[in-house]
């Protein structure tokens, strides 16, 4: 099972401030742990809402916004993908996520799992994803 741990933005990431020493070094050691287990999968920081844009649909209209966005508690400052055996083991590593907030204030992580190509019924359409997949691993 892969999950996705959001890191969600905060005012000070949004602004660009940088993150100092201290949650660099708590961030490093996660991850070297995550690394250590064999669960990490990925993770990595992002730019502020200023740099990035959002294309809004509507029906085959394509409209490119640039941001910055005003939201910033609903914006992502970065994520870790791991990859687990269970429910548990995800909740576990979690809850040992160091606090993202760079005054050690309010922070908030959010955890999805990923949809797997096993989830959905088998289909010309999933038959292609699939083809995809093995293209990847090679």
């Amino acid at each position: 099972m892969r999950y996705m741990i959001i890191v969600k933005a905060t005012q000070d990431s949004e602004a660009g401030v940088m993150p100092g020493e201290t949650l660099l070094a708590r961030m490093a050691a996660y991850h070297e742990a995550l690394a250590k287990a064999g669960v990490l999968l990925d993770a990595t920081g992002l730019q502020p809402s200023s740099s990035g844009w959002r294309v809004r649909y509507d029906g085959d209209k394509r409209t490119l916004i640039d941001g910055p966005f005003t939201e910033s508690k609903e914006l992502i400052a970065g994520y870790t993908l791991i990859q687990v055996r269970s429910h548990e083991e995800a909740a576990e590593w979690v809850r040992r996520f160091p606090n993202s907030a760079i005054d050690g204030g309010e922070s908030e992580i959010e955890v999805r799992r990923l949809f797997e190509l096993e989830d959905f019924s088998e289909s010309e359409a999933i038959d292609r994803f699939q083809t995809l997949d093995n293209r990847n691993e090679s």
